[in-house]
């Protein structure tokens, strides 16, 4: 069944990319979607089958060189049969939303054939990510880690034509690279401290890990510290965080769909995946899980804020996941993982359905994505408008304060914001007024959309209507994710069934053997510890972290702050964008300098031309000038097609064909030859 779920997209996607012009475009789509669908019901039954137990499904072997030993194995515990759920049920219903949603897709004309392509691309990334969370070691992941990064470049830049959407493609790659090379120093790091990348035997050696240090840029470093520093910096260019962001909010040049299936509930939510993959080792590495947690609150207040002024639909709910990620990060940083895993799963169902019901929008407006153009639609796309306030209610967090009675995103940014009072006071402050402002932005959305009198063209108002209803059954079975999954699962993620839901392992077990410590030594660079191999689990916790039981703890006024904030966030929008609508306009003139620092995202794109764009751009043009230029064409080019020329033809007049010629240089040759034999005796 395991294999199933993984290889039907692989193959799916090679048939709909290669073959469609034996099975035509339609087949191919339905297809892919009846393929993905297939594996969503697969991947439930597994979830809600599973008993906790790890498993260990072989494949092939994969890389056998001397020592070094990697197989294909397919690695199922509560962590992979989460992300199972979440990657096939949200990439099923994308593909069955594509269907409606690329049908008269103006960007391509009547004859060109786009649909196997965009099917094709959907499932390959959908293998890729089921890849990399089904992964049993780091070679494997980071197989699977690199999939999704070639599979986003092509789906964002599936609108080839236009300039915005490659460049966009560039940018996801190139950030992306960035991250990527501190992921490969950390598995480097970590094959070379324990001789394998497999995580039940590093897992087991994390303990000496963490007494090791080792020489990284001229500085003594703690090794879990260092690792761990160096696997989140990868985590942070995939998650889109803070100086590793930039990337995601210029990915809205993909279709919709794209932006629902990888910028919000799967490809963004990998770094949150490996950073509670590798809880062993964050478990004894806190300097790290210290600066995951600053970054994550960072990054939720810096995406809040700047959500507060776009006007891009598309882009406001980008910047709106760039914020529920910190969210998940300040949980994996302060050691709740199940909490991060939580929010994980419910913003995988409120946030597909917030970008599936932008693109409902933006299909009935003609492509408008400008809110300023929008208004009065409610009456205009009433089931769009149900399900996008649905997902409203989930990401805004309301419910009812000290109980477990609420919509998704209450439940699980209330677990976060807990844990976050006990862990780290900076992360809990910047959540609370990110909270605040997630509600202002997510309300200014709604009510600029749906509420008011219609703005821009008047022709386009007229004639907007409800999409089909291949796209709005997405939306439906998105909404009851968005208003039971927290409901029906807090008890097992932050309530009393955590431990036997996720199989919460000791970490220091790992490094006794009957009751006796472990021997550490190295040998040739390489820890030996000799410990078996774990049985294995979820998630690890140290003996020490008793954070879900101090979150339960926290002070009652903890606990209602994220509503109040949320209450006050609804005010503050319904005055500003029903009450009195002409109050945006005014403050924005009043405190332009603020206005625009936000409204140009912090300038964090203008910083980094300026400090790496321009310097790269230049030190190229110098080497093509000057080396390609002056060097190549101009002197080692000069001299193959100026002075060699002038040598062969010198050289060619030596050979006149005449005899006495030929004779005389002979004579000449020997002359000098004696005259060089009688110096040397003279000497």
């Amino acid at each position: 069944m395991e294999q199933i779920i993984l290889f039907a997209p692989l193959i799916a996607a090679l048939i709909a990319g290669f073959g469609w012009r034996l099975i035509g475009e339609t087949a191919a789509q339905y297809l892919t979607t009846g393929v993905l669908f297939l594996c969503c019901a697969l991947s439930w039954v597994v979830f809600l089958g599973f008993d906790g137990q790890v498993r260990h499904i072989p494949v092939m072997d994969w890389i056998v060189t001397g020592d070094f030993v990697a197989e294909w194995s397919i690695r199922l515990d509560r962590l992979t049969a989460i992300m199972l759920i979440v990657v096939t049920t949200v990439s099923a219903l994308v593909h069955l939303y594509s269907i409606g949603y690329m049908a008269h897709d103006e960007n391509w004309t009547a004859n060109e054939r786009y649909k196997a392509r965009f099917f094709a691309y959907l499932s390959f990334f959908t293998f890729a990510m089921l890849m990399l969370v089904t992964a049993d070691n780091l070679l494997q992941m980071f197989f699977g880690w690199e999939g999704v990064g070639v599979a986003s470049y092509l789906l964002i830049g599936f609108y080839y034509k236009k300039p915005s959407a490659n460049a966009a493609a560039m940018k996801a790659f190139i950030v992306n690279r960035v991250g990527d090379f501190a992921f490969l120093l950390g598995i480097f790091g970590l094959w070379w401290l324990t001789g394998t990348v497999v995580f039940d035997e590093i897992f087991a050696q994390v303990p000496a890990i963490a007494e090791t240090r080792v020489q990284f840029l001229w500085t003594d470093w703690n090794a879990a510290n260092l690792l761990g520093v160096l696997l989140f910096i990868g985590a942070m260019g995939k998650s889109a965080q803070l100086f590793l962001h930039t990337w995601l909010p210029d990915a809205m040049e993909g279709p919709t769909p794209v932006s629902a299936l990888i910028h919000a509930a799967t490809m963004v939510t990998a770094g949150v995946f490996l950073v509670c993959r590798m809880s062993p080792l964050y478990e004894f590495a806190p300097e790290a899980t210290l600066f995951i947690t600053i970054i994550g609150g960072a990054t939720a207040f810096f995406a809040a804020t700047v959500g507060l002024v776009q006007n891009d639909i598309k882009r406001v709910i980008a910047y709106s996941t760039c914020s529920q990620l910190g969210y998940m990060f300040v949980a994996a940083g302060v050691g709740v993982y199940s909490a991060a895993m939580f929010h994980l799963l419910t913003h995988a169902f409120f946030k597909a359905m917030l970008f599936l019901g932008a693109g409902s929008v933006i299909h009935a407006m003609h492509h408008e994505q400008d809110m300023r153009n929008y208004g009065g639609l409610r009456h205009k796309v009433p089931l769009t408008f149900w399900a996008m306030l649905i997902g409203t209610l989930a990401i805004t967090g309301v419910g009812i304060p000290l109980t477990t009675i609420g919509f998704a995103g209450f439940l699980s940014k209330d677990a976060i914001i807990e844990s976050a009072y006990v862990g780290n006071s900076f992360a809990f402050w910047a959540l609370v007024i990110s909270a605040g402002f997630t509600s202002f932005y997510s309300w200014r959305l709604m009510f600029m959309t749906f509420w008011g009198t219609p703005r821009g063209d008047r022709h386009t108002h007229e004639h907007a209507h409800e999409s089909p209803h291949v796209m709005t059954i997405p939306l439906g079975v998105l909404a009851i994710g968005a208003i039971f999954s927290g409901m029906v699962w807090y008890q097992d993620f932050f309530g009393d069934r955590v431990e036997s839901f996720f199989h919460l392992q000791p970490v220091e077990a790992h490094a006794v053997i009957e009751g006796e410590p472990a021997e550490n030594h190295q040998e040739d660079g390489v820890l030996r510890t000799d410990v078996a191999a774990p049985q294995g689990g979820a998630i690890y916790l140290h003996p020490d972290n008793h954070m879900i039981h101090e979150a339960h703890e926290a002070p009652v006024w903890v606990k209602v702050s994220p509503f109040v904030a949320m209450l006050l966030g609804l005010f503050t929008s319904w005055m500003m964008y029903v009450r009195y609508p002409a109050a945006p306009a005014k403050l924005a003139a009043t405190q332009r300098p603020l206005y625009e620092f936000l409204l140009n995202k912090w300038y964090f794109d203008e910083i980094y031309d300026y400090v790496f764009v321009r310097p790269a751009r230049w030190i190229g043009r110098a080497l093509w000038r000057g080396g390609d230029g002056r060097t190549i064409d101009g002197l080692i080019n000069g001299v193959a097609m100026g002075l060699i020329p002038r040598l062969t033809r010198a050289s060619s007049r030596l050979q006149s064909g005449y005899l006495f010629h030929y004779a005389f240089a002979m004579v000449v040759g020997i002359v000098a030859l004696l005259i060089w034999v009688m110096a040397r005796g003279s000497m």
